[in-house]
This record gives structure tokens, sequence and C-alpha cells, in this order.
């Protein structure tokens, strides 16, 4: 009698556990962009809400919060209730270098966040301004090592992708080209298209017509494998910096603390909406590969990337301007 009543005991307290995991979600969930609208976090955060929606048949909110390199809006869901009903879009802007280059950051990228699924990756094309007497790789490393401090390179602000990439770049290549930050990339484009500045490192998606237009010239894609939607152009590996290799990428984490089943839920959602061919080609055009994969492997692939960019502004000695 007594065993009876355990095991319904038991089951007793294990039905609204289920009951919840069946529920979920029961109302609206809340993606936040860190990052102003338009932009490629911003891009990749209505379709992530898109396929989020039509997976669970509950509504998306995108928000967008931006400000201080992605870091407000980061900062913002770090302190939002883990129940599984706020995320973020993490890249490597908030979560990879904030942690080195913020020295009073107030979350910690890894302690205060719950890993769901790492989704895209998109490489960055190392650009020039025509008039730049270089042809190909080599003769700009050689002219930048010839004018030490003469040249500068543009980004959409101190602490993003496009900015440490370049650092990275200077490390890497024995250059000494000074950095200019901007308030977002387009201004950033502008000035390069007119030659205030010398090179910046863009998505390789928005480059393209520069390129073509004759606006902007190529010397390589910054990624481990030539892109698919310009394959003529070499990677920087293969043109002669050995070793370089950056993907942006973008990501979805909930605050620290959201149950194993929520996060199960919405990482096996996120896998099979993204795997659907119109959404994988209407990326594959805008530049973004889709990786997908376990909340394990996000987790490990942010240590690995949290590492590399600690490295890189440690080296480099970048600071937020």
């Amino acid at each position: 009698m007594k065993k009876h009543a355990i095991a319904g005991l038991c089951l007793a307290l294990a039905v609204p556990g289920t009951l919840m995991a069946q529920s979920y979600p029961a109302r609206p969930i809340t993606l936040v962009v860190p990052a102003p609208a338009g932009g490629p976090t911003d891009i990749i955060g209505r379709q992530v809400a898109n396929v989020l929606s039509a997976q669970t048949g509950q509504n998306v909110i995108v928000e967008n919060r931006g400000g201080a390199g992605n870091t407000l809006g980061t900062d913002f869901v770090a302190r939002s209730k883990p129940d599984g009903y706020t995320f973020v879009v993490g890249s490597p802007s908030s979560h990879a270098i904030a942690p080195s280059i913020y020295p009073k950051l107030p979350y910690d990228p890894v302690k205060d966040f719950t890993p769901v699924a790492l989704l895209v990756t998109a490489p960055l094309a190392l650009t020039i301004h025509p008039s730049i007497p270089a042809s190909n790789l080599k003769e700009f490393v050689a002219l930048a090592k010839a004018r030490p401090g003469q040249l500068n390179f543009g980004s959409g602000g101190s602490g993003t992708t496009s900015h440490l990439t370049g650092e990275y770049f200077n490390l890497a290549a024995g250059t000494r080209i000074v950095h200019v930050p901007y308030k977002g990339s387009g201004p950033a484009t502008t000035d390069l298209m007119s030659g205030q500045i010398q090179m910046m490192f863009i998505g390789v998606h928005s480059s393209i017509p520069l390129i073509q237009a004759g606006k902007l010239r190529a010397l390589g894609v910054s990624s481990g494998k030539r892109s698919e939607l310009i394959p003529q152009l070499p990677t920087l590996n293969e043109a002669g910096l050995r070793g370089f290799q950056v993907s942006t990428w973008y990501g979805v984490l909930g605050p620290a603390g959201v149950p194993r089943n929520i996060v199960v839920t919405v990482n096996e959602a996120l896998n099979k909406g993204m795997k659907e061919p119109a959404l994988r080609q209407r990326l594959a055009a805008q530049g973004f590969e889709i990786v997908a994969g376990t909340p394990e492997q996000f987790s490990t692939e942010l240590a690995k990337e949290i590492e590399t960019w600690g490295r890189v502004v440690k080296q480099s000695g970048a600071k937020v301007d």
C-alpha cells in the first residue's frame, strides 16, 4: 500500500512538469536584436523570429535594442527572467569581442547566458579603394608595410567584428593600418568609396554590387573557404595570409537558467525551420551559410571565439574609442 502511495505521489509531482513542457510556449516570445533595424543582425533576427513562430505556432516579437557594440540589448536579456520567453541574437560583437574590449562589461558572456543554437556564419571581404596601387593581397601588404601609419581602415564602430578583423589583419600581415571607427558600416563604406579611408572588411553580400560597379576592389574573403557568391575571389589564407580565418556568426541565447526542456524545444524548432530549402536559399543569396547544431556545440564554439578575439584584443591593444 505504501509503495502505491509513493508511486502515486511521484506521478502527481511529475505531471505539472510534463504539462509545462507540452504547453510551451503558451504566450508570445520576445527575440531581442541588439542592433538597429536593417543590418545583418536584424536580418537574421527577423528570419529566426519567422522560423520560431512557424515551428511553435506562437507569435515571436522582434525587439531592436541597439547600442554600445550590441551590448545594451544583450545585457537586457542577461537580466531577463529565464522562463524561455526572452532570447537574444548573439554575435562576435556581443559575446566574443565585448568581454575583452569593454573594461566594465555588465554581463558575463558565458555565465549569464544559456546557448540555444548557433545558426549561421558569413564571411567578410577585404576591400580597398580602387585608387590604391595594389591588385592583390601581396601587393597591398607590401604597400601598407612601406607606409606604416599612413593608411586607414574603417569599421562599423569600435568593438565590432569589422574593427577587430582589421586589427587581426594587422597582426597577421605585420602592417600598421590605422583604425577609424564609424557609427555603422554604411557611413564607413561611403567614406571607403570616396577614398577617405583605404580599406575595410565588409560583408560579402554587401560588397558584391560595389565590387562589380568598380567602386571597390576586393582582395580576398576572410573565411576558411571561398564564398559561393563570389567564388573567383580567393580566401586570404590562399592569397598568402597563412592561417587567417574569420567569419562573423549569429546564434540564439537565453538568460542563464532557462530550463533544459525549453532549450531543447527551441533548438529543435530552429534546426528544423532553418533547414527549409527556401530559407536556406534566401539566406545563401545574402551571404549566410546555415550551420545550426546542438546547444553544446554552440557553447564549445563560443568558448573558442572568446579565446580567439581575446588574444587579438590583447595583442593589438584595441580599445573602445
